[in-house]
């Protein structure tokens, strides 16, 4: 609706011969009684026109040409808020347009012609999916969906952490199990990956060599089987949740010598010394970030050699921008915060456009029961696995909590509320919603032979109660929605307003009669209860949550 009323307030600014750099700021007002927008736009400009704020808005207002029809009133208020009445009229043939588009609702093609690539989980493959690296999952799955909305060409990436020192642990711990399965008293190292899931890697090793490799020296048959079998383990939990990538990047080759006999990593270290930024001292290399006003430089190859995490997310980020793509996502854990800005400085530094580069960090999660912190898995020896809490909640609610509040807070995932069957639950209330429109329809389809082929949707216009109009407005904010999700990077901002959508459903549902209304009326609030369903459906598949038909 904010595009409805944009094109109106600059052509009013034309006509006054007002020029300016300044956004126009189009708002909903918390209390209705100030209009259903509102715009402080002659506040913005009243400095530099040299003009009284509510005299200015008089003049811009006096400017201003609607169609017949579409907004009731335009009044001052305060220093010079202008406030937008729309009509009831007006807000019901917008809804129209809702049935019309269906599934499309909400989409643009403001990314049509542009390419964007989302990189989220890239979790070491050294064990089971943690509940952390499932949030950050959900969050990447749902920026990529919002943004498929808008035309994008999209990329969903998984970095595969498949080289350093923790690929090389886990091959010994293998190793180490093994030698246990063929009999060798050994001592294992603290040190070393200690889940029941070494000892079942081990046990799959032995039923397939017997006690063949106990005096081999080489890792990679224990590394190499870990890597397959915990990645096939990885990708089989993030499917439970929906979750799939199209691309895989193997950190590995960052390391592999091209043609030139030199490896993306290499590289990196040859680019930024050229810009002055690498210098060698205590054994290691470092990025001088004290050149960029940073208390201490950064080591990019530590003094044993081994890259830091730095170097190879520099290598890959410009292999990123290699491939040309126009919107650059990563979602990362709170353990890269304060990594990340290192990356777009190196990124800058060798001439790369950063404002292309956004990124989302999630904060870490905890898992409740009884408001007490719980561990979910004790028995693999690891930390709360994303398996155990689908086991445990279901697809669903995993997906929605996470992503419940925002991906700057600490969440605190309450596992007997995911679990409940009542509108405390989140999950449940916005699903209760959609069966309850779909059994209404159902219903109305037995009883009254009503058809949802939109041939009745023009009776929309004869719907003027308060409740009918509120959530009739409430499902035009659908689009803005996205847009500022996008924007923020926030899903949460998509839960938020479902949940407003369900709420202004119940209040309409039980205030307006449907099937009991007159043969006109009873249509039209099946109409719009139909377009709400739409927009919940729309909204369910951007959060990736099921829409059932019945509860």
């Amino acid at each position: 609706m904010q595009e409805f009323l944009l094109p109106v307030i600059k052509s009013a600014l034309q006509s006054a011969a007002i020029e300016t750099d300044k956004p126009v700021q189009i708002e909903k007002p918390t209390d209705k009684k100030n209009g259903d927008f509102s715009t402080n736009i002659a506040l913005l400009l009243s400095k530099e026109c040299r003009r009284n704020p509510r005299e200015l808005a008089a003049e811009l207002i006096g400017q201003m040409i609607f169609p017949d029809g579409t907004v009731e009133r335009i009044e001052i208020a305060g220093p010079g808020f202008i406030n937008f009445y729309l009509t009831p009229l007006f807000i019901m043939q917008s809804v129209e347009h809702i049935l019309l588009e269906g599934k499309g609702y909400g989409s643009s093609c403001a990314g049509k012609g542009k390419t964007a690539i989302v990189e989220y989980v890239s979790a070491n493959p050294t064990g089971p999916l943690t509940i952390g690296r499932g949030r950050g999952g959900v969050l990447g799955d749902c920026i990529a969906n919002l943004l498929a909305t808008q035309g994008y060409g999209l990329t969903r990436e998984y970095y595969f952490n498949d080289a350093g020192r923790q690929m090389q642990i886990l091959g010994e711990s293998v190793r180490y199990r093994y030698m246990e399965r063929c009999g060798r008293d050994i001592v294992f190292p603290e040190s070393h990956y200690q889940g029941e899931y070494i000892r079942e890697i081990a046990e799959i090793l032995f039923l397939e060599h017997e006690s063949s490799l106990i005096d081999s020296d080489d890792l990679s048959i224990f590394k190499d089987t870990a890597e397959a079998i915990i990645f096939s383990s990885i990708k089989k939990t993030l499917a439970r949740i929906d979750i799939r990538h199209d691309s895989f990047f193997n950190e590995h080759t960052l390391y592999i010598a091209e043609g030139n006999g030199k490896s993306a990593n290499d590289r990196v270290l040859e680019l930024l010394e050229s810009k002055g930024f690498i210098d060698r001292y205590d054994g290691a290399t470092w990025f001088l970030t004290t050149k960029l006003g940073q208390e201490k430089d950064k080591v990019l190859v530590k003094s044993s050699g081994e890259p830091s995490y730095r170097l190879p997310d520099i290598a890959y980020h410009l292999d990123k921008y290699r491939r040309k793509f126009d919107l650059i996502v990563n979602v990362f854990g709170a353990d890269h915060i304060d990594e990340y800005p290192d990356v777009l400085e190196a990124l800058r530094i060798l001439g790369h456009d950063t404002s292309k580069m956004r990124v989302a960090i999630n904060q870490f999660v905890t898992t409740t029961v009884d408001g007490e912190t719980v561990k979910m898995s004790t028995r693999k020896g690891n930390a709360d696995l994303l398996d155990e809490l689908i086991d445990d909640v279901g697809a669903d609610a995993t997906r929605l909590f996470f992503i419940m509040r925002s991906k700057d807070s600490h969440l605190n995932f309450d596992i007997e509320l995911a679990k409940k069957q009542s509108k405390d639950n989140p999950v449940f209330y916005l699903q209760y919603a959609h069966a309850r429109i779909c059994s209404l329809l159902r219903i109305a389809a037995d009883e009254a032979g009503f058809k949802p082929d939109g041939s009745g949707a023009h009776l929309l216009q004869k719907l003027t109660l308060e409740p009918e109009i509120q959530l009739g407005f409430t499902l035009l904010d659908y689009p803005e929605v996205i847009r500022t999700a996008i924007r923020l990077l926030e899903p949460q901002k998509m839960v938020e307003y479902l949940h407003s959508v369900a709420e202004q459903y119940h209040k309409f549902y039980q205030e307006c009669p449907i099937l009991k209304a007159d043969p006109d009326i009873r249509t039209a609030r099946l109409f719009l209860s139909l377009a709400t369903r739409q927009v919940l459906r729309n909204g369910f598949t951007i959060l990736g949550i099921s829409a059932p038909e019945s509860m």
